[in-house]
């Protein structure tokens, strides 16, 4: 790419699984003459949700600067959900050059998100370039590489006004006193939930198949005994808490609400939920669960654990 003196900052940040290949396109950024704010390094969600935050007030404080982000975690999944927790925020993960493109001309996507576990350097850098230089409503893979018919593209221009109402408060001037509903939650409450068989207690409504994301649901005091995947995964909870042992690393996690967790391939879990809770969770692969324990066994060992503290 050229070097270019465009009105654009971009905001960047990563957690530790991502941080390398956040610095490597923030020195990409800063080679072209881009004004980039590096927010450095902090924990899963935190540097999804200030980067959200700060992109949302941009338009505000200074529209005559086009404000974009740049995230980056193990996977690209978990920040990205926190950045769209804002309004007129459109962060999608993106893993190859032609998915950077059908973000930004179908969804005008405004923060992207990188994977530092699965995209190499090279192609990131790809990507970011994509990410820069394709215009809303360009010919894109998704359109066969051909301008948008005139009702998709009208579709497509009339979407921002709505898209930019996500999140928002019903009353401006009342804000500050008013609730608004979290939107990941809001996603959920009119999606199928199929009972786990295997998890007594446990429903989940699959959203996309291989690599495999859902939202679950547990009921509180479920139990789920220890258990390994063939795949890590990225969990976020959405409503309750719940606590996770990593047998295989002798670790205990106690998760809340808009807390995140990665779990690698193979570790073996065990998983007690202390109300009723929901998440939404990822797989780096497709869904499958192997049980190292029966139900019985998970309780007993929790009731010994208990007794020892």
């Amino acid at each position: 790419m050229a070097s270019t003196d465009r009105r654009l900052k971009i905001i960047a940040g990563a957690d530790s699984f991502g941080s390398d290949l956040k610095d490597t396109l923030v020195a990409q950024l800063r080679a072209l003459n881009i004004n980039v704010e590096d927010l450095g390094t902090d924990k899963y969600y935190s540097v999804g949700e200030e980067i959200g935050r700060r992109v949302s007030q941009a338009a505000a404080d200074d529209p005559s600067i086009e404000t974009r982000g740049l995230v980056a975690c193990g996977t690209g999944v978990g920040v990205a959900i926190f950045a769209n927790k804002f309004p007129g925020v459109y962060a999608a993960t993106c893993l190859t050059p032609g998915e950077a493109i059908n973000a930004r001309s179908i969804n005008n996507c405004n923060v992207l998100a990188v994977s530092g576990m699965n995209t190499s350097p090279d192609v990131a850098s790809q990507i970011l370039d994509s990410f820069l230089n394709t215009p809303f409503k360009s010919p894109c893979p998704a359109s066969s590489s051909n301008p948008w018919p005139s009702d998709i593209e009208s579709f497509l221009t009339g979407s921002l006004p709505e898209m930019s109402k996500i999140g928002a408060p019903k009353n401006p001037k009342n804000a500050e006193n008013e609730t608004t509903p979290c939107t990941l939650c809001s996603l959920v409450k009119n999606r199928e939930f199929t009972g786990v068989e295997i998890m007594p207690g446990g429903s989940m409504s699959i959203v996309r198949e291989t690599p495999t994301s859902a939202f679950v649901k547990f009921k509180g005091g479920s139990v789920e005994p220890a258990h390994h995947h063939t795949f890590g995964h990225d969990v976020v909870v959405l409503q309750g808490s719940k606590t996770v042992w990593n047998l295989s690393k002798g670790e205990k996690y106690d998760l809340g609400v808009g807390d995140y967790l990665f779990t690698p391939a193979g570790d073996v879990h065990r998983v007690k939920y202390l109300e009723d809770t929901e998440f939404f969770i990822k797989w780096e692969g497709q869904w499958d669960i192997f049980l190292d324990e029966d139900l019985a066994a998970a309780n007993a060992a929790m009731d010994k654990q208990q007794k020892e503290n």
